[in-house]
């Protein structure tokens, strides 16, 4: 199995989404379901099955949050060298096409915020960066084409 790399503030945040969605949205669905059935005919009946709906909808995110901290490994910062690029780095790039300057933070599961520059780690385009220093130039394949950045900052 493939281990999923965090740091511990991620872990917390997925931990919590988790006891909220067992310990409170469950209820909440199942309390749903017990008052749409009481409406009669569960043939035609559109808020059990948007119920019911829901209910798979939230098994299947409990299955996947459980499968993900049961494969967690939670990474030590102070650990990795801060010469090049690795997980847990703030990084600065320029678009050498454009000339745009861009920061972005590897993070792990949990810790994902692309729309704050907070990207996963695992990613394709952070995965160009990894083991990169200051100044080196990286090519980035995307469906668009290749892109090319120059690392400008890494700090952690």
């Amino acid at each position: 199995m493939e281990k999923v790399y965090m740091t511990q503030n991620g872990y917390d945040k997925l931990k919590k989404e988790l006891d909220e969605m067992k310990h409170v949205k469950r209820g909440e669905i199942e309390a749903a379901i017990g008052k749409a059935r009481a409406f009669g005919d569960l043939n035609e009946n559109a808020e059990y099955h948007a119920a019911r709906e829901a209910q798979g909808l939230l098994e299947a995110r409990i299955r996947n949050l459980e499968d993900k901290l049961a494969r967690t490994e939670i990474v030590d910062s102070s650990n990795i060298p801060t010469d090049a690029v690795h997980f847990g780095a703030k990084i600065e790039i320029e678009d050498l096409d454009t000339g745009d300057i861009e920061q972005f933070h590897l993070v792990g599961a949990g810790e994902d915020d692309p729309l704050n520059g907070k990207i996963l780690a695992t990613s394709p385009f952070a995965k160009a960066f990894l083991e990169r220093k200051v100044n080196e130039e990286v090519e980035v394949k995307a469906p668009a084409g290749t892109l090319k950045y120059k690392i400008l900052k890494i700090e952690y």
